[in-house]
């Protein structure tokens, strides 16, 4: 598969499930990598007034994942899993967070979402949200959606940290 889906001719020729999984694992992969090549210091770097830096956008994404397809879908509190209650809390760093751990936290977050979401149908109902019930393909498009901003907010995030070692 082509590093992006939409234009390898298998998965625009694919049925909806397959595109929708392709769009999310390139935006999780994305993801993954804008921490590939940093120093600890540059992926903790804040550059923008929130809590957003990249290492803590890896974290969040972590969050997601594990709200949208293990929350979601198991109707286990987030307490249970080991996740904040507010999504704002998701980007706060640990003195122990590294790269290396954030991204095999992420990667299992990944998986795990993948297995999670196997057995299920696009129509699939899921119950576990705050939103209410809420069908398989709705939360497919809503967390492509917000990965896509995140894959945003990193490739400007690492830009700038890149051109900072040229300039500085």
């Amino acid at each position: 598969m082509s590093a992006n889906p939409s234009v390898d001719p298998a998965v625009f020729h694919a049925e909806l499930r397959v595109q929708f999984e392709a769009f999310l694992d390139e935006h999780r992969l994305a993801l993954h990598d804008s921490l590939d090549g940093l120093t600890e210091e540059e992926a903790r770097r804040s550059l923008v007034p929130s809590k957003t830096t990249l290492l803590g956008l890896v974290k969040h994404a972590t969050f997601v994942e594990k709200v949208w397809f293990d929350a979601s879908i198991t109707c286990r509190p987030r307490s249970e899993i080991g996740i904040p209650d507010h999504p704002d809390e998701s980007f706060d760093l640990a003195p122990s967070d590294t790269i290396a751990s954030i991204q095999r936290s992420h990667r299992e977050a990944c998986s795990a979402s993948r297995e999670a979401t196997a057995p299920l149908t696009l129509d699939d109902i899921i119950k576990g949200n705050r939103r209410g019930p809420l069908p398989l393909r709705w939360v497919y498009l809503h967390v492509v959606r917000e990965l896509a901003q995140h894959c945003g907010h990193a490739e400007i995030l690492r830009e700038q940290i890149l051109a900072a070692r040229v300039s500085g």
